[in-house]
């Protein structure tokens, strides 16, 4: 497949120089080092508050370690796609994978901007097959898409002719009623007639999605009769075949339901990522895949042939098992993500890779089918030989370990000798086969989701993927190109945010309480120490919940107890906390700075991570834990998607500033802390607390308790408001009682 000629690189790897950085993490983790050893000098003179406060600053000790180990050694990758014809004959295939699952929390209009994007990459369209999986049986969903492959046979020659660089057509519409000026007479003509029918397409998916429920069930869409979302048959359509496999063509675009029985688990995405493997096994079999969510479109149209200088460009393959691309927002730029990206994530690039984060990310297919980087396999009269181990397979094993197809056990045989192609030419060819890989019962006594493909056991499917890749020995690259390679939409501010951290949370803490947590990985396996540190630092999220809403609540309970858990002013021990605090926020606005970011996207992003961490956090580690337990089933919730039309409204632009809620039980810890610390502040201004004996609160607890206050400040506002932007009645009154209790047991507590 490649040149041997290796003058040429594909990348180059950029050391990123953090001399300042190193010796800020250091000075930081010195001072924490520094408050433990005060606080345990001095605890027998302080109480309850004082002890709590050195378990908690623990805690933080321990993460801060887990991030000075993560982000030691940043590294990233520049590649130059234009020598990829001196090195490179022919290139790859690539089946990219778009995964939906609702139709109204994912509108069809954004998977079809999606769609379109990457049909139109900078590509060998004969290269390339799309396939979308539509975990809702939607017919909607299909019109949709069979209304997008009739635009992009104008769409994509139009993007190609003229090189357009946003080919998601939402985001290039995006605000413009005439054509970029200057531009030729046959560019204006192509950009209207181009955005006349964008407009036709929008109207057409509008108003079928208005007329869902009275759907003509008959021609292509007869499939869909008698369907339920969750109790349907397998459904495969070819929706576009590149017939005559034209390179300047449009790709294959297939759509998949795959079968679901109330009876049968589907394991929510990791299964429907599965089913797509097979699928496009037994129909196009492309050695190298892609997975992107619904809303994450192709930003960059060179980003398959950035992604190949390093899936190419690598001496050997065991050093890029797969690609990752980061996560980022065309309707949130200055997302807090972003920074974790550039400060934390090329930290771990450095070490084993990146983690595989289940959108925007390149794998290869042998190593999706479980291949280690030491095995060398070979066909054998249908049967595969390890050289390395010496040993052979039977065909009762890869009955085992693939399932009952022969038609996806010789697909597979074809993948992990590193062979390319389909059996047949045509993927209408295999849509038998297709079907039955699709249906829910074909995992059935097979490796599928323990040893073979997407990983079951948690809903952060994407994590634990990676992590068991990594356990392998394999590592990871990391494609981070100029323009951003995909870019999505983030979730709306409140609840849709709220489900899909406390889904994160819960998913993370379920591989760590398990038994592929990068602990076992590091000890069984061949998972890097500081790659195991790096994990842990992201499957600890859940946990932080806990001591953080512990300290949270501290400044508020010395309030009303009149203890105290910072030193006074007048001792010299303040000096400590003091420069922690200074020190850490300094350095972390530095952060939000150097990634270009504004001070007030510093202080909403600190903000949004407070509130998270004590509200969706918590409840996501009260689902893990009951999870383990055994006395509650994982929910997998949808994150809701939304479509922001080209010109926004004036009251999206006066209300944007503002939180959303709604009667979900996961605002009741943030409105809780509100009333506790207003509560608090009213007790010591008003003189109410116990006169008893003690050193009583000082200025230290009133201030963290002001800081509080600002940080809930959203919930503040909600209080006051009504609709969408008002804490519900009914949230108020379960937080009141909630904080009367609080109160009230600080008091007993006091005085006992």
């Amino acid at each position: 497949m490649a040149n041997p000629m290796r003058s040429v690189p594909l990348y180059e790897k950029v050391v990123h120089k953090n001399a300042t950085q190193r010796v800020l993490d250091v000075t930081v983790l010195f001072l924490l080092l520094c408050l433990l050893v005060y606080r345990l000098l001095s605890v027998h003179d302080h109480g309850f508050a004082w002890f709590l406060a050195f378990l908690c600053e623990s805690f933080f000790t321990f993460i801060w370690v887990l991030v000075i180990c993560s982000r030691w050694t940043p590294i990233s990758y520049k590649t130059y796609p234009q020598r990829l014809q001196k090195r490179v004959s022919e290139l790859p295939a690539v089946d990219m994978f778009v995964t939906t699952a609702d139709a109204e929390l994912e509108p069809p209009i954004i998977t079809v901007n999606t769609v379109l994007s990457l049909l139109a990459v900078d590509y060998p369209a004969h290269k390339l097959a799309c396939y979308v999986s539509d975990d809702g049986c939607s017919p909607l969903i299909f019109y949709s898409l069979v209304e997008a492959s009739k635009f992009a046979k104008l769409w994509v020659p139009f993007c190609k002719k003229f090189n357009i660089q946003v080919r998601a057509p939402f985001r290039y519409f995006a605000g413009e009623s005439a054509p970029p000026s200057p531009s030729s007479r046959e560019f204006q003509q192509d950009w209207k007639k181009m955005k006349k029918e964008y407009e036709q397409l929008c109207r057409n998916i509008e108003h079928a999605a208005k007329e869902s429920a009275a759907f003509d069930l008959t021609g292509d869409l007869a499939v869909f009769s008698n369907t339920e979302p969750r109790n349907h048959p397998s459904i495969v359509k070819v929706i576009w075949e590149n017939e005559e496999n034209l390179p300047d063509g449009i790709p294959h675009l297939i759509y998949i339901s795959r079968e679901k029985r109330p009876k049968h688990p589907h394991h929510y995405k990791a299964g429907a990522m599965n089913v797509l493997n097979r699928v496009s096994g037994v129909m196009t079999n492309a050695p190298l895949v892609l997975n992107v969510d619904c809303d994450m479109y192709a930003n960059n149209p060179e980003i398959l042939l950035q992604a190949m200088c390093l899936l190419l460009g690598f001496k050997n393959e065991r050093d890029c098992a797969f690609v990752q691309s980061p996560q980022l927002f065309y309707d949130s730029p200055e997302n807090q993500l972003t920074v974790l990206h550039e400060h934390i994530g090329k930290g771990i690039v450095g070490i084993q890779g990146p983690f595989y984060a289940g959108s925007g990310t390149f794998h290869r297919r042998k190593v999706i089918y479980g291949l280690w980087p030491d095995e060398i396999q070979i066909q054998n009269q249908g049967k595969y030989f390890n050289s390395v181990n010496g040993y052979k397979v039977s065909d009762d094993e890869l009955l085992k370990k693939f399932g009952i197809s022969k038609e996806f056990i010789e697909s597979a045989s074809h993948a992990l000798r590193g062979k390319t192609g389909p059996k047949t030419s045509s993927p209408l060819n295999s849509l038998d086969a297709a079907h039955q890989v699709a249906g829910c019962g074909y995992e059935n006594g097979t490796d599928w989701g323990e040893n073979v493909g997407w990983l079951y056991g948690s809903t952060t499917e994407d994590i634990l993927t990676g992590l068991m890749i990594h356990k392998k020995g394999w590592r990871s690259g990391y494609c981070s190109p100029d323009p951003p390679a995909f870019l999505g939409c983030a979730p709306p501010g409140g609840p849709a945010a709220m489900r899909q951290q406390k889904r994160w949370a819960t998913g993370l803490l379920e591989i760590l309480f398990s038994k592929n947590n990068p602990i076992f990985a590091t000890l069984t396996g061949k998972l890097l120490f500081r790659q195991c540190l790096a994990y842990l630092w992201v499957l600890t999220w859940g946990l932080r919940s806990i001591p953080e809403l512990c300290y949270t609540l501290l400044p508020a309970y010395c309030i009303i107890t009149n203890s105290n858990f910072l030193p006074k002013v007048q001792e010299p021990g303040i000096c400590i906390p003091v420069a922690v605090l200074v020190i850490y926020k300094l350095y972390n606005l530095s952060e939000y700075i150097l990634s270009g970011f504004s001070i007030l996207s510093w202080w909403v992003n600190n903000r949004k991570a407070r509130i998270l961490t004590t509200s969706a956090w918590l409840f996501g580690f009260v689902n893990a834990v009951l999870k383990l337990f055994g006395l509650a089933d994982t929910i997998f919730e949808i994150t809701q998607k939304v479509y922001q039309p080209p010109a926004s409204t004036a009251d999206d632009d006066e209300n944007e500033d503002l939180f959303v809620f709604d009667e979900s039980p996961v605002f009741i810890p943030g409105t809780t802390i509100l009333l506790v610390h207003v509560a608090a502040l009213a007790t010591g201004v008003l003189g109410l607390q116990p006169q008893v004996g003690g050193q009583g609160f000082g200025l230290g607890e009133l201030i963290c308790s002001v800081y509080v206050v600002l940080y809930f400040w959203p919930f503040m506002k909600g209080l006051f408001r009504r609709g969408k932007y008002g804490i519900p009645l009914s949230t108020i009154c379960k937080s009141a009682a909630l904080a009367l209790l609080f109160a009230q047991s600080c008091k007993v507590g006091s005085m006992n």
